[in-house]
């Protein structure tokens, strides 16, 4: 890896002197933003059913009230973290909150479908914005060393464990208040954070530049269309004509957003930044870990809730010892990767998670939570923590302070476009595997059913329990199967391109190693 010059005055103190209340509240201040994004993600979930008796959402439909923020989110992260770069960091954190803020009132007063997926794609570009500027704010605000790196693990906690946590807090609220404070619990959070970055955080430097308007287009559209075909082919299969031309155009558009960034001055995803092998490399771990893990959350959920019948309140507190397990091992993982570098974490971390969503496979309709999914679920949660700190930090290693907007972004944008992308590669597996088993349990049903059940299904379509729950149980198996997949290739990639040299080792320290990162 390549040094990088040694920063300015300016440049130092901006990433060396705290803020007015010192780096604890800086870093409490971050953190909080991040958790709200990411909570965001998960905590409608558990309001699913809600929103759609209340808003008159059909099933196919409601799948959008998540892919409207995750699309968006991830779609134009690369755009947010240029923004900080150019505009000035802390100012586009607390744009980006207040805006986030916003369209979560307009959501919780929507009226309609549509009033509500317009607020949540406008919910995702205030978390673009907000989500890579607190990154690269840690970056800038954080002695490089072990300061830095007990913040990355702060960071990288939230970023993993939250949500968990927001599919507990979703539970809670939904059957303490109603869905609507799924959106309103969030305002409040962001004028407080917005209040409180001027005073606990320094605004960083401002750099010279343009944005790349024409690069966040391309990427997003590409995404969208290309998730688009996975969950249309999941619906209509592999032969409708609109699954292919979905692909043909996200094939299309994508390889417009690479042509574009290859000819841009200033490109929303630096392409040189893929030359190095181990930021390249993180790049695909996150990739295919963050398909992993939207997997588990959203297929657990439909299992505890429609097959063990769990509430929404105890169904998200089934994940929570998730989230403190996550926190372990970021904690594990700050403390010795100064000593061993994050290789190491990397390559454990997804054999764990692999190891847990391969033990998921073995659910059935007889399984329980303590003896079936308990298990799984803490050794999985042990190897992300140890991934999201490992990850975080290699990705802005020998990132030049101008630059780390945009890296941190790519690195979002890997986390929300690989979630998207790889939670409808696992909804087209659940759905093939449901069909199968769904031809085998339709027999059986009818053979035993009465004449009013056997109505009931011919104007519905829907199998009743118990035929419904080996139906869905197939699925999410066959699921976890491809979960676990996604897992192997990420160990795979950290075996095969992570390299870390003793310079590497010596920044970690808190050493003076060629590439300090800074510009």
């Amino acid at each position: 890896m390549s040094s990088s010059p040694q920063p300015s005055p300016a440049a130092q103190a901006t990433s060396r002197e705290p803020g007015g209340g010192g780096n604890g509240m800086a870093l409490l201040v971050i953190a909080s933003c991040q958790l709200m994004v990411v909570l965001d993600i998960t905590i409608v979930n558990i309001a699913l059913p809600h929103i759609q008796s209340a808003l008159d959402f059909s099933t196919t439909s409601l799948s959008w009230v998540v892919n409207a923020y995750t699309l968006t989110f991830g779609g134009l992260l690369l755009l947010g973290g240029r923004t900080g770069d150019i505009l000035g960091r802390r100012r586009m954190f607390i744009f980006g909150v207040l805006l986030f803020a916003l369209a979560s009132l307009l959501g919780g007063f929507a009226q309609s479908s549509g009033q509500l997926l317009a607020a949540r794609a406008l919910q995702g570009v205030g978390g673009a914005i907000a989500s890579p500027t607190s990154l690269a704010l840690i970056s800038t605000t954080f002695r490089e060393g072990p300061e830095r790196n007990r913040a990355f693990g702060v960071f990288a906690a939230v970023s993993s464990g939250g949500g968990a946590i927001g599919l507990l807090a979703g539970g809670m609220i939904v059957e303490w208040l109603n869905w609507r404070w799924v959106l309103f619990v969030n305002v409040p959070i962001g004028v407080l954070i917005a209040l409180a970055a001027p005073r606990f955080i320094k605004e960083s430097e401002r750099h010279a530049g343009h944005f790349d308007i024409a690069g966040a287009l391309t990427s997003t559209v590409g995404m969208v269309l290309l998730v688009y075909g996975f969950i249309r082919a999941a619906q209509e299969g592999w032969r409708d004509a609109l699954t292919l031309a979905s692909f043909a155009a996200a094939v299309v558009v994508l390889a417009g957003f690479i042509l574009i960034e290859r000819r841009s001055r200033q490109p929303i995803t630096p392409l040189h930044m893929f030359a190095d092998r181990n930021r390249a490399g993180t790049y695909g771990i996150m990739l295919s870990l963050a398909a992993a893990i939207f997997g588990m959350f959203f297929f657990l959920t439909l299992f505890v809730q429609d097959v063990l019948g769990f509430s929404p309140l105890e169904a998200g507190l089934a994940f929570l010892p998730v989230s403190a397990v996550i926190a372990v091992g970021a904690a594990l993982a700050s403390k010795f990767l100064p000593r061993f570098g994050p290789k190491p974490f990397m390559v454990v971390g997804a054999v764990l998670a692999a190891a847990g969503l391969a033990w998921l496979t073995l659910t059935d309709v007889d399984s329980t939570y303590a003896g079936s999914i308990l298990g799984p679920i803490l050794v999985f949660g042990l190897g992300m923590g140890m991934q999201f700190v490992s990850l975080t930090l290699m990705a802005l290693s020998n990132v030049t302070v101008r630059e780390t907007g945009a890296a941190s972004g790519l690195l979002n944008a890997t986390q929300q476009v690989g979630g998207s992308l790889g939670l409808s590669i696992l909804v087209t597996m659940f759905g093939t595997a449901s069909t199968n088993e769904a031809h085998k349990q339709i027999p059986r049903f009818l053979a035993q059913a009465t004449p009013a059940e056997r109505i009931r299904f011919r104007r519905t379509g829907q199998l009743p329990s118990p035929y419904s729950d080996h139906v869905l149980t197939a699925g999410v198996s066959a699921a976890f199967v491809m979960a676990a997949i996604f897992a192997v290739i990420a160990a795979l990639i950290a075996v095969v391109a992570i390299q870390v040299r003793p310079s590497d080792l010596e920044r970690l320290q808190g050493g003076v190693g060629p590439g300090t990162g800074q510009d």
